[in-house]
């Protein structure tokens, strides 16, 4: 069965506050590195599935972003999935929540 590598990336929605982005930010400033003007933390999951195709990878992939990885309520998510050593099919982002 092909495995694919998948990255998922969780975001706070541009309405949620990020104080460890802003504490960050002003870190930066601190620090000599000046105009940054926005600076928001989030997550990175890498991971490998295997699925008989890349729309069952995709389908398997986007409910675990959706109810495991990511809070929906407060955070954004966007899949990237490409062949694994064995997969076949394409690499591109393919999702989002």
């Amino acid at each position: 069965m092909p495995v694919y590598s998948a990255r998922v990336l969780v975001s706070l929605r541009p309405s949620v506050l990020d104080p460890a982005g802003e504490a960050t930010r002003a870190a930066a400033g601190r620090l000599g590195v000046e105009g940054v003007a926005k600076l928001r933390i989030g997550k990175a999951v890498e991971l490998e599935i295997e699925a008989p195709d890349l729309d069952t990878a995709r389908e398997r992939l986007s409910l675990l972003s959706d109810r495991l990885l990511a809070n929906p309520v407060i955070e954004n998510w966007t899949l990237e999935l490409a062949p694994g050593d064995q997969g076949q099919g394409t690499s591109s982002p393919v999702g989002e929540g």
